[in-house]
């Protein structure tokens, strides 16, 4: 046996070997260097054996084989034995070498390349039974004869039990699948079948998680990925993925364990809100919607401290079966026995139990509370509102506890300076400024002052208004003002008082029925508009009137509505005197609009108004207490105040009895992300000197209007045309405002 560690000597070696300058002194050299190891010679000897011979010649270099002696080779170990200095011989001295000396080279091995090799066969990979590479079009036809395909997508298809017992969610399932599906969201022109396969297993572990949502956790899923030919050419393929399901058996829920829900009084009740039992079907979505009527519940029936934890669902395979748990605690029954406010000098204690929609020592329910927040934002004094729960006494020998809800009040800007400058083609220039302090008295008395200076109208104005006054959403207003109009119809300087006490609707509350009261003190010098530069004298009025109006209203948004309808009256008796004579009247006005819904994109909506002033001719009315037609919210095609009787010098009258009808279609589009809606209409209008509508001389008007849906409310801009107009209507009219129509 060739032990390692003489190869390695040789090698070493190998080069002072080479070095020697006579085979006596290398045969002493290798003595020297194997002594006492006569296997290690020999192994040597034959090693270097076989190292082909170098060039004989004269110039060569002595090789490996030169430097063994023959009676190395016949009998190494006696060799050896004899060692370095035999007989008194002197150890050869060998000769130094100069460091730039080449190092003699060594011959050149070299290895013949084997006629046949042989290489070990590769190992074979398990195949993974969950995923399957198809190069064959994937068929559309179920495997079996109880099993059916849901083509999900162009990409995309399912495959479930046909029959309803086995998986009676399934429309359900594929929508819901569908709207979360990376498959489908991703899905491209370019894709590749290596990408398709990514969201594939991204798929799959979606509807696992998903046939666990129902109970199914069991359930087998198979998902195959493959190309689907699209045309002619075998290479013409497309990349497509199916899922094949196996639901397996749905479990039920077993154990229900409520906590300490079994403490409340009225457990009975309380427990019906939470509506599973054993041995319903299991789904998740149930635990989680139970649940929250479970809340919802307590909240409502007097338990402001009630817990519900998050529920636990202990899966049991063995039985098919998950107990679940939700950790409750009722935590006492409570009445409300005040409402405290964390700044009473700003917004009372009083005033806030005014706003609210409960007595003192109500059952506390949530969502009274949640309307008091609300409430106390709609004033728009506050910026943020917190509503809590405080225990005033607790529960005892059955009888319900006490709490006060605290509110914290963080107080918004109070100060208000407003300002608007326009143009109109029939007002001319218009410019408005306003300052207001939203609560100069406390609670929520305001005072405004306001002025407009324009081309037609002047004005100058004092408001103080009283929010929640007497009650939740009651407005108490008082407005004085002096004002100069120049219409079409009409010049006017008036000097007013006019007070209204009003429940109306606000975009936080709209409210179903509306109603309001106040009276009106007018003294106005009018006189009808100049004719060819001469003014025509004035006439003095005095009124004072009573007005009260009422709105019923049933639609699903105050500047947008898209169904239902309001239906709205004003009654207003007046007394007027003017040049000594006294006058009995009585104004009244019906209005009613309807909206309906055709489909997403398009909404009707029509509107008629009925107006009569019976009581006294038509000079012993005001000019401007009478009725008039056409503008952008009357008459579209017209211009303002334009319809209707005219005097002798061709300037509307104004008349005892108006009519109007409009129709219109509101269309949304595709632009803006479905916020552009286009508008076509039709509208028609009149106005008779006498009491009873006049039908004789009715006005249209059509056009086409945008609306652009701001989040806020709808800005409007309408063109209209006279249909039938009369020699002074011009023969077309653009309109701009916030909100609809009608």
């Amino acid at each position: 046996m060739v032990r390692h560690s003489s190869i390695r000597l040789l090698k070493i070696n190998r080069a002072k070997i080479n070095r020697a300058e006579s085979n006596q002194d290398s045969a002493a050299c290798l003595k020297r260097l194997y002594a006492g190891s006569a296997a290690q010679v020999a192994a040597a000897s034959l090693l270097l054996a076989a190292v082909p011979a170098a060039a004989q010649d004269a110039s060569a270099p002595l090789t490996l084989e030169d430097l063994i002696p023959d009676s190395a080779v016949a009998n190494p170990e006696e060799w050896a034995a004899e060692g370095v200095n035999q007989a008194g011989a002197e150890e050869p001295e060998l000769p130094e070498l100069a460091p730039e000396t080449p190092m003699a080279e060594l011959p050149e091995l070299s290895l013949d390349w084997p006629e046949q090799l042989e290489i070990p066969p590769l190992e074979a990979l398990d195949v993974d039974q969950d995923i399957q590479f198809a190069d064959v079009e994937l068929p559309d036809v179920p495997l079996s004869d109880n099993a059916t395909v849901e083509k999900v997508s162009s990409e995309l298809t399912i495959v479930l039990p046909s029959e309803d017992a086995a998986f009676p969610m399934r429309g359900e399932f594929i929508d819901r699948f569908k709207s979360l599906s990376a498959i489908t969201e991703l899905s491209g022109d370019d894709e590749s079948i290596a990408q398709l396969a990514a969201r594939a297993r991204s798929d799959e572990a979606l509807l696992t998680d998903l046939l666990r949502v129902y109970g199914y956790y069991d359930a087998e899923i198979t998902r195959i990925v493959g190309g689907a030919k699209v045309g002619e050419a075998e290479s013409d393929r497309a990349p497509s993925v199916r899922f094949e399901i196996i639901p397996g058996q749905r479990y039920r829920f077993g154990a229900i364990d409520l906590g300490a829900l079994d403490e409340a009084p009225d457990y009975p009740s309380l427990r019906k809100s939470f509506a599973i039992e054993t041995g319903d079907p299991m789904s998740s979505d149930e635990i989680v919607s139970n649940r929250l009527a479970l809340e919802v519940a307590l909240g409502e029936t007097g338990y402001p401290f009630a817990e519900v934890g998050a529920p636990d669902l202990l899966i049991d395979h063995a039985r098919s079966e998950g107990d679940l748990s939700v950790p409750v605690a009722p935590n006492g029954k409570y009445l409300i026995a005040s409402v405290s406010s964390s700044d009473p000098g700003f917004l009372s204690d009083k005033h806030l139990s005014s706003i609210a929609r409960f007595d003192a020592n109500d059952l506390y329910q949530r969502s009274l509370t949640t309307d008091l927040r609300r409430a106390v934002t709609a004033t728009g004094l506050v910026s943020s509102v917190t509503v809590t729960p405080r225990e005033l006494t607790a529960p005892t020998n059955g009888e319900p506890g006490q709490v006060v809800l605290d509110v914290g009040l963080t107080k918004a800007k109070l100060r208000t300076i407003a300002g608007a400058i326009g143009y109109g083609a029939e007002e001319g220039v218009r410019v408005q400024a306003s300052w207001e302090h939203r609560n100069l008295f406390p609670s929520e008395g305001a005072l405004k002052v306001r002025g407009i200076v324009g081309t037609r109208e002047q004005l100058g104005g004092v408001t103080f208004r009283k929010n929640n006054f007497g009650g939740r959403d009651r407005v108490l207003t008082l407005d004085a003002f002096i004002s100069t109009l120049d219409s079409d119809a009409f010049d006017a300087q008036s000097i007013a008082l006019v007070g209204t006490y009003e429940r109306a609707s606000t975009l936080l509350f709209q409210k179903q029925l509306g109603w309001s009261v106040g009276f009106e003190l007018i003294g106005s010098r009018e006189r009808a508009p100049a004719v060819g530069g001469s003014q025509q004298p004035r006439d003095t009025f005095y009124v004072a009137a009573l007005p009260a109006s009422v709105l019923y209203d049933t639609t699903d948004s105050l500047l947008n509505p898209t169904k239902g309808f309001r239906l709205g009256g004003r009654f207003s008796p007046e007394i007027s005197r003017t040049g000594g004579k006294q006058s009995t009247y009585i104004r009244t006005q019906l209005d009613a609009s309807y909206y309906q819904s055709v489909n997403d994109r398009l909404v009707m909506a029509g509107r008629v108004r009925f107006g009569s002033i019976p009581g006294a001719p038509l000079d012993d009315i005001a000019p401007s207490r009478r009725y008039y037609a056409g503008g952008g919210s009357s008459v579209r095609g017209y211009g303002f105040q334009q319809i209707g009787p005219r005097d002798v010098a061709g300037a509307p009258s104004g008349g005892r009895s108006v009519v109007e009808a409009a129709v219109e279609a509101r269309i949304k589009t595709g632009f803006f992300d479905g916020a552009l809606s286009v508008v076509p209409f039709l509208d028609a209008g009149s106005i008779g000197p006498d009491p009873a509508p006049n039908f004789d001389d009715i006005r249209f008007g059509a056009g086409i209007g945008i609306r652009y849906d701001s989040g806020f409310g709808p800005l409007r801009v309408d063109v209209g045309v006279p249909l039938n107009p009369g020699p002074d209507d011009n023969p077309v009219a653009v309109y701009v405002s916030l909100g609809q129509a009608f």
